[in-house]
């Protein structure tokens, strides 16, 4: 049985107001850099993981750092955990692209599925990404605990396809910064333990 404990990045720039961060490599903020500590913590007081898989973004690249020096494991950056690629639309404001091509827009909401961000990717794109991920660590780690961390599109499209759920459900899905989903792979069969746990951020914050 292979384990994929699955790890949105910690707090950056860009979530509040609403930007399409994508490949923009922003580092974490100073609230994230604390989730990433307290997120360290919970992993390793409760498995044992062989390896820490990142983005190669430094947002993730400092929140699987800080989790495999809690786990005493090393960091492999894995280049298809990276970010959706929003194209043209990289680092604008939601409420801006809604005013310059809001048919698109209203699309990526209501269909997501139907559509590919201007000079960037389509969500089949990501979801190709996203399985060869899995496929890697059922490969490489088929006894062994594994942590991916990564962004909100990469854990969507990754348990979309573990949850055997159709794009069009993109939406459904809100990994949390920090947030931490749990699956286990025995075999050809998929057990989701936990899907954006987040109890241990609350309880550090309390």
């Amino acid at each position: 049985m292979v384990k994929l404990i699955i790890v949105r990045h910690g707090h950056v720039e860009g979530i509040e107001p609403e930007r399409f961060r994508g490949r923009t490599d922003v580092p974490l903020t100073p609230e994230g850099r604390r989730q990433a500590i307290v997120t360290a913590g919970c992993i390793a007081s409760r498995w044992e993981p062989a390896v820490v898989y990142t983005s190669p973004l430094q947002r993730c690249i400092q929140t699987a750092s800080a989790i495999a020096g809690g786990c005493h494991v090393e960091v492999a950056v894995q280049e298809d955990l990276n970010d959706l690629n929003y194209g043209s639309w990289q680092w604008q404001l939601h409420s801006e692209v809604r005013g310059k091509s809001p048919g698109l827009f209203d699309c990526w909401l209501a269909a997501p599925h139907l559509m590919r961000f201007p000079d960037g990717e389509a969500l089949q794109d990501l979801l190709a990404r996203a399985a060869n991920v899995v496929r890697m660590a059922m490969k490489r780690h088929p006894l062994d605990t594994v942590v991916l961390v990564s962004h909100d599109s990469v854990i969507r499209a990754m348990l979309l396809q573990l949850l055997d759920q159709p794009v069009s459900a993109y939406w459904r899905i809100v990994p949390a910064p920090c947030s931490i989903s749990e699956v286990d792979i025995v075999g050809h069969g998929v057990r989701v333990i936990g899907i954006n746990e987040t109890h241990h951020l609350e309880k550090a914050s309390s």
